[in-house]
């Protein structure tokens, strides 16, 4: 996968991590704020990366773009994010070309994630992707990988039931309320938060508890207003936050800040609480613990927990499988014949010239040297080779890379592609 705006050549590569190896503290430690986000894909471009998405979200840090070497992308994450390379050695992975893009697939219809099927994920994918092109990070190869996933997300969740239910940390958190909390239609619930996950978690809240005592605070009021709008809810001024903690049975934390904003020190309690923390980095300090009749409960423990749902859900993953497959079998597809086009018409230009060459050498030498006749069987000999040379390289088996490179030095041409 030669990407032309490199003198060397440069691979598509995955660099991450997620929920399966690394702990909540330590996706902490590697979360991109917008941020920071933005400042990685500026200081990508000026290293002379051409293409480059990021994908930061609770249970997930992940670049995915063209590098000579793999580490260009590790140092980049870690430059950006409070992670070390020795973190990063300790709980990552690395994907490259095929075994890439096959992650992203997995990643972008819910097949990788925490909870099966969560279809949160695509919009991460699509908004990573739309941040890279304003920065002039993406190519053609790119943007035909990213549809590709979105078309296999669209496909599983249309003809596969494995998107039977919501199957989100939002709809996690409140199943678990619903599973611990008695009579919740008459319990105060306070969510502190209203990113994408507070609004979800919002949605979920009105839908399965029927609770009409759910109060929203958010640093900016006018965010937290326009959700309250649609459901008819209380929206309180962040100055209100400690009050408000003193009448809630249940608090949700969702505020994506980078340090804790619910400890101890807030809680003056007159009755049980139970807090429920969806925030990566935590938002919520674990001292609240030393605080009487606090339960304090983190996204991993929500997402760690099965339910019938889930478990029927499973018997669709070979049904999704074959979708994902059958996409991605088009793209690399697609790919191959993008790729060694351009080295099959050079190779036949090659062999045009050395056609050229001879046919003019033995008419020179031979009397009577029937030009039309050589030229026709030439002409044919040139089509069976390059034919021959175009077989082996749509061959699902072939090193692609390796033999253009090959074919490339034995003919001695070169090409330019379009990645």
């Amino acid at each position: 996968m030669k990407n032309n705006n490199n003198t060397k050549p440069s691979h598509f590569y995955v660099v991450g991590l997620n929920y399966k190896k690394a702990d909540a503290e330590t996706r902490g430690k590697f979360s991109l704020s917008d941020q920071a986000k933005s400042n990685l894909l500026d200081e990508a471009r000026l290293e002379g990366i051409s293409s480059l998405i990021a994908i930061s979200t609770c249970n997930r840090t992940e670049l995915y773009g063209f590098a000579e070497h793999p580490f260009q992308l590790i140092s980049l994450l870690c430059k950006h994010s409070n992670g070390t390379v020795e973190d990063f050695q300790r709980v990552a992975y690395i994907h490259k070309n095929n075994e890439a893009i096959s992650h992203l697939f997995k990643v972008g219809t819910g097949m990788d994630s925490q909870i099966l099927g969560d279809f949160e994920i695509i919009s991460q994918v699509k908004t990573g992707f739309i941040a890279a092109r304003e920065k002039g990070l993406t190519n053609s190869y790119f943007e035909r990988l990213v549809n590709s996933v979105i078309q296999a997300s669209k496909r599983i969740k249309n003809e596969t039931e494995i998107s039977t239910g919501a199957t989100s940390v939002s709809f996690a958190s409140v199943h678990y309320i619903l599973h611990n909390v008695k009579d919740i239609k008459e319990k105060n619930i306070l969510l502190f938060g209203t990113g994408k996950i507070g609004r979800n978690t919002c949605e979920n809240l009105v839908k399965h508890t029927k609770n009409n005592h759910i109060t929203l605070i958010n640093r900016t009021k006018d965010k937290a207003r326009k959700i309250a709008g649609k459901f008819n809810l209380i929206v309180k001024d962040y100055a209100d936050l400690q009050a408000e903690l003193q009448n809630a049975d249940v608090l949700i934390v969702a505020t994506g800040a980078q340090n804790p904003t619910i400890d101890k020190e807030l809680l003056n309690l007159k009755k049980p609480l139970l807090i429920l923390d969806l925030s990566i980095p935590k938002n919520v300090n674990e001292n609240v613990l030393d605080v009487t009749d606090v339960t304090l409960v983190h996204l991993d423990q929500l997402s760690q927990m099965t339910d019938d749902t889930l478990a029927k859900r499973k018997e669709y993953v070979p049904q999704a499988m074959a979708i994902i497959d059958e996409v991605k079998y088009e793209f690399i597809t697609w790919t191959q014949a993008r790729k060694f086009a351009p080295t099959i018409h050079a190779l036949k230009a090659k062999l045009e010239e050395i056609k050229e060459t001879e046919l003019k050498y033995h008419k020179k030498k031979i009397e009577n040297f029937d030009e039309d006749h050589a030229n026709l069987i030439t002409t044919r000999l040139i089509q069976k080779i390059t034919s021959h040379f175009a077989n082996h390289l749509k061959n699902e088996n072939t090193e692609v890379d390796e033999s253009i490179e090959w074919i490339e030095k034995v003919f001695q041409i070169e090409t330019l592609t379009n990645e």
